[in-house]
């Protein structure tokens, strides 16, 4: 029977919240209350069963197009079911197929390293972050000239360093983006690859069932009525050999049915991990074309104003020594000049000096002439001491001689 679901998109403002949502407006919520037996209502049990029922998709031929249909019912009437074999192998080639599929999609996830493009988006980040930290510099007039003449060599030499580092960044970002773009790539085909298994699977399973019901319904109840018939054993045996084996494709079918779920629930998968891989792809991009060349042009930037500051401060500290030259030569002028007056209004000779000399002139003829009337003294003395040691001489003779 065919499925009623609507499958068609809707567009809304909005959001649909449910038919018993819809019907009604919200109500206050009730009082609280305290249970020790959590236990689901049964009628809301039985109204959430109801709800996932009317959800369920069925599978059916409504799904396939008209020639799928016709290879469905040609396949369908070459299944023997009394064959052990055919049972057993039924569907086998699709499982294969998918189990295959979610291997590589297994080994793409387990080979896949996001992490070293994080940690290449990070070191980029570190970088730029990096650039432009200084140490402090000296302050004061002659250190502004050291620093002008320092700051912009050092400007130039860290970026060569963080441009170095940035270049090679974006070299490695450049090779995991075509890693990724390749990936982006596999990983459509492998959705239609699935896409592919989903509907082999499919196809085997309604010719499955159509085979199954088919034979139910007459090779099976012929059996049964001919095993109440004739009610030999071997006719009871027939009867539930064939049951045994309907029984056992019926598991098959059931297998397939679960493998068709895991083929479902990979489409999704498959497009999750294409839909990183491009997520990241654009995030490389941005860096690559957006945000590499706007550091580039900043830095450019940044140098321009440095440039410009510095020519500032050159011209400011010129203003500052001239105007500090000008008030040292004025002053030193206005000091030379009253000097150069004062000295000009001095006689040859101080009157000062005059009086001193005079003064020293007169002392130094009064100790002179002291020193000779001392001396004139001394002289005298001199004769009389010298009479008295002669007379004392000349009795000392004489004495001698008496």
């Amino acid at each position: 029977m065919a499925d009623n679901t609507d499958f068609t998109p809707e567009l809304t403002l909005t959001p649909d919240m449910g038919a018993a949502a819809a019907a009604e407006a919200p109500k206050a919520p009730d009082a609280p209350s305290l249970t020790l037996n959590p236990t689901v209502a049964p009628e809301d049990a039985a109204e959430a069963q109801k709800v996932r029922d009317a959800n369920a998709v069925k599978l059916d031929e409504s799904q396939l197009t008209e020639a799928e249909r016709k290879m469905v019912n040609e396949f369908a009437q070459k299944i023997d079911i009394k064959d052990s074999n055919v049972v057993l192998q039924y569907g086998a080639a699709a499982q294969k197929n998918i189990a295959s599929f979610s291997e590589n999609t297994l080994n793409s996830v387990r080979t896949k390293d996001l992490g070293e493009i994080g940690k290449s988006l990070s070191d980029l980040v570190v970088e730029l972050k990096g650039f432009g930290q200084e140490e402090d510099e000296k302050k004061g007039l002659f250190g502004l000239f050291k620093k002008s003449g320092n700051k912009i060599e050092s400007l130039k030499a860290q970026y060569s360093k963080v441009e170095t580092n940035v270049d090679r960044i974006a070299h490695e970002l450049e090779q995991h983006q075509v890693t990724l773009l390749k990936d982006v790539a596999m990983f459509d085909q492998m959705y239609e690859l699935n896409l592919k298994y989903y509907k082999e699977l499919t196809m085997y399973i309604l010719a499955g069932k159509k085979r199954l019901a088919e034979v139910r319904a007459t090779e099976v109840e012929e059996l049964r009525k001919k095993a109440e018939q004739t009610g030999l054993a071997e006719d009871a045996q027939a009867y539930n050999d064939l049951v045994s084996l309907c029984d056992r494709f019926e598991k098959k079918l059931h297998d397939l049915e679960l493998t068709r779920m895991v083929s479902i629930q990979m489409g999704p998968q498959t497009r999750l991990l294409q839909n990183n891989d491009t997520q990241m792809i654009e995030k490389i991009q941005s860096s690559l074309v957006n945000t590499i060349p706007l550091w580039k042009s900043q830095m450019v930037l940044a140098l321009g104003l440095e440039h410009s500051r510095q020519a500032t401060a050159a011209q400011n500290a010129v203003t500052e020594m001239t105007n500090q030259l000008l008030k040292k030569n004025a002053d030193t002028l206005k000091m030379g000049t009253i000097a150069t007056a004062k000295e000009a209004e001095r006689s040859i000779v101080d009157i000062e000096t005059l009086q001193h000399t005079n003064q020293q002139l007169i002392s130094t003829l009064d100790e002179v002439a002291r020193i000779q009337k001392e001396g004139a003294a001394k002289r005298k003395e001199a004769e009389v001491e010298l009479g008295r040691i002669e007379g004392e001489l000349k009795q000392k003779l004489l004495e001698l001689r008496s």
